[in-house]
């Protein structure tokens, strides 16, 4: 009985792993003197939300 409790708690803590990994790796990219020279350069503003991850025909309809 002891297996179903280890996966579960392995399968939380990775996702919480990756959670914490990913936010750390976008902030460093975002603070990163290249990541504002190529925000500045390229005009390219950070998705508010989940609109980077569907196009314009996705609204609900």
């Amino acid at each position: 009985m002891e297996i179903p409790w280890i996966i579960l708690g392995g399968v939380l803590g990775l996702s919480f792993f990756y959670m914490i990994i990913e936010r750390a790796v976008r902030d460093g990219i975002n603070n990163s003197i290249i990541g504002r020279y190529l925000e500045e350069k390229h005009e390219v503003k950070e998705p508010q939300g989940d609109e980077d991850l569907y196009d314009d025909t996705y609204k609900g309809e």
